[in-house]
């Protein structure tokens, strides 16, 4: 045969060769686990097919061996088919069992029982929001019979007067509802009455959590942001951190420090690994005494699902490093995934699964040949430095932009600045955990050391979150992340990583990329230039985007109001910030749910005066003791009560303080909002605020008050279908909004919702699908305001 010789490379004689033979099937077998996660019914059929194919192709293969030339293709797609058969066989094994029919029939109809779950996570005393969980038993309302079962399911909330670890068991009545099909979840479940206590943690699980609540006591004796950020640099709890600095943490790409991740996997391992070359041991025995102080930092940390997920991707890096070829770590990646996959397929949509594999990718791939191009220009070790982080951003970033439209130039300058400090509070402050039963005395002296590299991290994510341009804006959505994901791998590729594209190759790529950036960014920064300039500088009523909740504001003649928080705290402080709101000079708490004062910490000390409805326990008291410790005036108020803001007047419509109305939604403040004396410019148009009332209780308001027209009304209960079409009509609004979150599970807002505000002659106006929202005057007509909304259009002009 003629022609330049042919050479057959030895894997095993080239330590730097990548071997990626279980990559393609472990990406195909991803894809089909998210494809049919969502269709667990075509899982069986896939399997069957995919299995055949593949039973089919071997045989075909064998039958080649015998004659000159074998269907090489059909031996590279073999591996990938038969991911794809084990994936689909492990959903359809899974499925039947994930959600029983007694659980999907609770679901259709929002129905309830009487069921046991076990904690997924360790819940604190008062914390807010819920948890994951494991469904163990439910009751059959028909026969009465305990159904055992597994179940992932979701607490919409756990209300814990103590510590509970996890493992623990409560006991409840609980609602169910659905979950969208793919979720990693099986229902969501709320508490329907009192949760008890079923049973305590197992006994391991049980020592666990009080060895890490005895680190949070010691933790707890020193102040500022370093005794926040310690526990979570230590043993991934963040209870401690506040909003302002878990956004801050967010805002420079920090924020991993303080979640377990495989970085705190390494270096435990590393510890390990380190000390058994010094003592001498041979490999075998370092990597097993590693992969045990892996599997004890699990449960010191609590092995949550995303825990032992850092936990596998730690032992891939420490299993490839461990044979000193790196690029030989991604066939075990690759078996890692596909066996994290065929235990659990619906982890394949979870975020925190997606950026572990990534990331674990990126150092077994990428940092190396940054590392080596970087080297060239600066010290081997300070380009090791910047490598590592850079590696696992820039494989990241995609995916961190469906989450967050924007890119943190700063984050990898704040991750190298964080790098040094990092690694010490980690082992420092596990040091102290682990003294802390002990010796509390030297427990407390570690956890000191500790307590400074914390603050060092603390500081760098402050500074970095407030430098100018520290985000840049990005398309949103899928094409942003494909874009980005483009431009990425342009910018490697003139880089010289890898090294596969010549000299003029490289400046080529340079030149597509760099232009393709720049008009990218020109357009987005542009685009959130032009929509700033077209918002409405005159505002009198916005209605915040903040998901799943009401936030509604009132400005009159220099004074704000708002109307409850929602449950986010990030989008709240999103909206206040970006209509530039420092305080406010009335909060009005309507009712105690999650979704109406989740985010109140946001506005705890920049409130002048607030106003509530009743409370239904001690945790809705705490919450305004906290707004009047920060100096806020607090007074409930009921029907018949009013008060000024600005030029505009309020007045209480609801609940009457005669009448025995149980806290809830049904008690929600229903407040009318008037202009006082002559209407200008500094006027907002009349509004009803209905809170959370449900159909009953609106009836009971038309009964007790005379409802008249106003131009807004505030839709009662996030567009629910529990309305009263009587009080739209009475009310005869323009407008109707509605505070409701994108995707949610209750199939907000309701027809009925939509047809109560359409036929009373108005326009619903959604958060969901219109953003933010600002109703300004018009110039010269007093009587017409001018609608403006982030996204979207409006069905019919307002």
């Amino acid at each position: 045969m003629s022609g330049a010789p042919v050479v057959a490379r030895d894997t095993a004689a080239h330590p730097t060769a990548v071997d990626a033979r279980l990559a393609l099937p472990a990406g195909v077998g991803w894809l089909a686990a998210v494809l049919l996660v969502a269709l667990p019914q075509a899982a069986l059929a896939t399997s069957v097919i995919a299995l055949a194919a593949a039973l089919s192709s071997v045989l075909v293969v064998r039958r080649a061996a015998r004659r000159p030339r074998v269907p090489g293709l059909v031996r590279a797609l073999l591996p990938s088919v038969v991911a794809v058969g084990v994936v689909a066989a492990a959903i359809a094994l899974a499925a039947p069992a994930r959600i029983p029919p007694l659980l999907a029939d609770l679901g259709e109809e929002g129905g309830s029982a009487v069921g046991v779950v076990a904690l997924e996570a360790t819940v604190a005393p008062g914390a807010e929001g819920g948890a994951d969980a494991t469904l163990l038993v439910l009751e059959d309302r028909g026969t009465g019979e305990e159904l055992g079962m597994r179940v992932p399911v979701r607490l919409l909330q756990v209300p814990a007067e103590e510590r509970l670890a996890l493992g623990t068991r409560l006991d409840a009545r609980w609602r169910v509802l659905p979950t969208e099909a793919g979720d990693d979840r099986a229902a969501l479940l709320a508490p329907m009455g009192a949760v008890t206590v079923g049973g305590a943690a197992p006994p391991l699980l049980s020592a666990a959590d009080d060895l890490r609540a005895r680190f949070l006591d010691v933790a707890g004796v020193f102040r500022g942001d370093g005794a926040a950020l310690l526990p979570g640099l230590a043993i991934g709890d963040t209870s401690a951190v506040s909003d302002e600095l878990d956004d801050a943490m967010k805002a420079s790409s920090l924020s991993h420090l303080t979640a377990v991740s495989g970085a705190n996997c390494a270096i435990v391992v590393g510890l390990v690994m380190g000390a058994g070359a010094l003592a001498g041991w041979p490999r075998p025995v370092r990597i097993g005494v590693a992969l045990a102080a892996l599997g004890g930092f699990v449960l010191l940390v609590t092995p949550e699902p995303s825990v032992v997920r850092a936990a596998v991707m730690a032992a891939v890096v420490l299993v490839a490093l461990a044979g000193g070829r790196p690029g030989r770590g991604l066939p075990v990646l690759g078996a890692a995934v596909l066996g994290i996959l065929v235990l659990d397929p619906w982890t394949s949509r979870e975020y925190g699964f997606v950026l572990s594999v990534l990331a674990t990718a990126a150092l077994l791939l990428l940092a190396g040949p940054l590392a080596e191009r970087l080297g060239r220009v600066m010290p081997a070790p300070l380009a090791l430095a910047i490598a590592v982080p850079l590696a696992a951003q820039i494989a990241c970033q995609p995916v961190l932009v469906l989450l967050e439209p924007s890119i943190p130039l700063a984050g990898v300058a704040a991750n190298i600045l964080a790098a040094p400090a990092a690694p010490v509070a980690t082992i420092v402050g596990m040091l102290a955990c682990l003294l802390a039963p002990v010796a509390p005395p030297f427990a407390l002296g570690a956890a000191g050391i500790a307590w400074l590299p914390a603050s060092w991290i603390g500081g760098i994510a402050r500074v970095a979150a407030e430098l100018p341009g520290a985000q840049l804006p990005w398309p949103e959505g899928g094409a942003g992340a494909v874009l980005l994901a483009v431009v990425i791998a342009g910018l490697l590729g003139a880089a010289g990583v890898p090294p596969v594209l010549g000299r003029r190759g490289r400046r080529r790529a340079l030149a597509a990329t760099s232009g393709l950036l720049a008009v990218t960014a020109g357009l987005t920064v542009g685009t959130a230039t032009l929509q700033g300039f077209g918002r409405p500088s005159d505002w009198t009523i916005a209605q915040c985007d903040i998901g799943q909740g009401d936030a509604v504001l009132v400005r009159s003649a220099g004074e704000i109001a708002l109307i409850d928080t929602g449950a986010e705290p990030e989008l709240l402080d999103a909206c206040l910030r970006t209509l530039g709101i420092d305080r406010l000079d009335l909060l009005v708490l309507t009712h105690f749910d999650h979704d109406h004062v989740g985010a109140v910490d946001v506005v705890v000390g920049r409130v002048d005066e607030v106003i509530a409805g009743p409370l239904a326990d001690e945790r809705d008291a705490e919450i305004l003791d906290a707004l009047a410790a920060g100096g806020a005036v607090v007074r409930p108020v009921a029907a018949g009560e009013q008060g000024m803001l600005g030029a505009q007047s309020w007045r209480v419509l609801w609940p009457p303080d005669h009448r025995g109305i149980e806290p809830g939604n049904d008690a929600s403040l229903v407040l009318e909002w008037r202009a006082a004396g002559e209407c200008s410019v500094a006027c907002a148009p009349s509004m009803l605020a209905l809170g959370d009332l449900g159909q009953e209780a609106q009836r009971g308001l038309l009964a007790a008050v005379r409802i008249r027209a106003v131009s807004v009304v505030k839709v009662s209960h996030h567009g629910s279908a529990d309305q009263e079409p009587e009080l739209y009509r009475a009310a005869a609004a323009t407008l109707g909004l509605i505070g409701v979150g994108e995707g949610n599970t209750y199939g907000h807002p309701a027809p009925e919702a939509l047809d109560a505000v359409t036929a009373a002659g108005g326009t619903p106006v959604r958060s969901d699908a219109h953003g933010l929202v600002l109703i300004a005057p018009e110039p010269g007509r007093p009587d017409v305001w001018r609608v403006w909304t982030e996204r979207g259009e409006l069905d019919r002009g307002g």
